[in-house]
């Protein structure tokens, strides 16, 4: 029998664990020269092949039970994941670790945005209050990274595709809410998983990107990519959701903004600016504001 401790412990060290595997996808993302859809395809597809056996074998019977409206809303989550990562990727080829993580850390807000507009919920005074100040954090993080080679030219594009693959987060998560209400993790994760790398592989191929030509270390990257973010980030993220209040993982989850931002200052030399930093303190006040009001429903 665990103690009361223990059951506490173990959630809360997998979320930091999750978190810590999250950090470092930027990373591994600006160490592959691969192009950024590619990257992203690689990492889907292998993190697609690690989960599948899995939800395979303990779950089979799930599948049958997947109605066409969930198979459809999971399938429009993988869509959804497949735009979060060509954007996301992309765009730290033209901006900061710093500012495009945070930036894409915007998902919760516009979580709340779609789920007032879309769901119905209901948005308070302080959650408007919080939005702003993470928006407001937004446009000043868009003026950062001036004058910095070889970023400076395109920092503004840069930010811009990180914002989208918030946005494009959020759906995915929005589309996800209600189906993981019915639907246990593996089964949910590898149906969102396959539609997001048959995206992903149609939208290299429209690009006219090599499938398989890459170097040995590339496919260690890709492989890096699925098992460290892909498995002990996302999807252990998805586990702790069972057993930690949401609040809790939201807000943890701005742990990784930072922990990229370290490891970009120790592994790349990247040093943010001061308008970025300043930027992404308001971002994250916001986030964290805005996931506080939603948690408490007031």
């Amino acid at each position: 029998m665990l103690s009361s401790t223990d059951r506490c412990v173990t959630p809360l060290a997998a979320l930091a664990v999750a978190v810590f595997a999250a950090s470092t996808s930027a990373i591994l993302v600006r160490w592959s020269g691969a192009p950024s859809t590619v990257a992203a395809f690689y990492r889907v597809l292998f993190t697609t092949l690690l989960v599948a056996p899995i939800a395979v074998w303990f779950h089979r019977e799930e599948f049958a039970l997947l109605s066409r409206r969930d198979l459809g809303f999971a399938t429009l989550a993988g869509v959804a994941l497949a735009i979060h990562f060509g954007t996301w990727f992309e765009s730290l080829n033209h901006t900061s670790v710093a500012a495009s993580v945070t930036l894409v850390q915007l998902q919760p807000v516009f979580v709340a945005i779609g789920a007032g507009l879309v769901l119905g919920e209901r948005i308070t005074r302080r959650t408007v209050g919080a939005i702003g100040v993470a928006i407001a954090g937004a446009a000043v993080m868009s003026f950062g990274d001036a004058g910095r080679a070889p970023l400076a030219d395109s920092s503004a594009f840069g930010n811009a595709l990180a914002l989208v693959g918030a946005m494009t987060l959020a759906g995915y998560v929005l589309a996800g809410r209600s189906i993981r209400q019915r639907v246990s993790l593996f089964p949910y994760v590898t149906v969102v998983y396959a539609a997001c790398a048959i995206t992903l592989f149609a939208v290299v191929g429209v690009q006219g990107h090599d499938y398989v030509a890459y170097s040995p270390t590339e496919w260690l990257l890709f492989l890096a990519m699925a098992l460290v973010p892909g498995i002990l980030g996302h999807t252990l993220i998805n586990w702790t959701l069972e057993h930690v209040e949401s609040v809790v993982v939201s807000v943890a989850w701005l742990g990784e903004p930072l922990g990229a931002t370290l490891l970009a200052l120790g592994l790349l030399g990247e040093v943010p600016d001061a308008i970025t930093l300043v930027g992404g303190v308001i971002v994250l006040g916001g986030i964290f504001a805005t996931t506080r009001t939603r948690g408490r429903g007031s």
